[in-house]
């Protein structure tokens, strides 16, 4: 069973099995948000996805960037980015027309980041993650059917 679904742009309904949600600056020991520190935490949560799900493709959803404050400090400008990060992977029907729709199914695992720390649901959820062409990321699998006999 689904934590939730949420329907594509596309029309796609997508439903989401895992998700997982952390502070975007949590554990910041000093200094404050900036281009450097923003993309390596990106790529930190893109790895992460990865060795999680290692059999999923993995997508991000560039965040939206805003630059405060006009004045850069002594490490730069500063640059922040929505407050939640977010990793989820969805599943849906199969891709591949002559895939069969009982045995196989589609799954994308997604990474974006959000203002509040909330379960994406229909067609509430953000902008950007509704916006994902599934059709060119997500791959097809076939699904493991347990203590089947043959």
């Amino acid at each position: 069973m689904p934590l939730t679904r949420v329907v594509l742009t596309s029309g796609r309904s997508v439903d989401l099995a895992d998700l997982h949600l952390s502070s975007t600056y949590g554990g910041m020991l000093e200094g404050y948000p900036r281009k450097p520190v923003n993309d390596l935490r990106i790529k930190g949560l893109l790895r992460t996805a990865e060795r999680a799900f290692p059999a999923t493709p993995v997508h991000l959803v560039p965040p939206s960037r805003e630059h405060p404050d006009q004045y850069a400090g002594a490490f730069g400008p500063v640059e922040v980015i929505p407050p939640v990060a977010c990793v989820g992977t969805f599943r849906s029907t199969a891709l591949a027309p002559g895939h069969d729709p009982v045995l196989y199914r589609s799954a994308l695992t997604i990474v974006w980041f959000q203002n509040a720390p909330q379960v994406p649901s229909g067609c509430d959820a953000d902008a950007g993650l509704r916006g994902v062409a599934w059709e060119e990321l997500a791959q097809d699998h076939e699904l493991q059917i347990c203590g089947r006999v043959g």
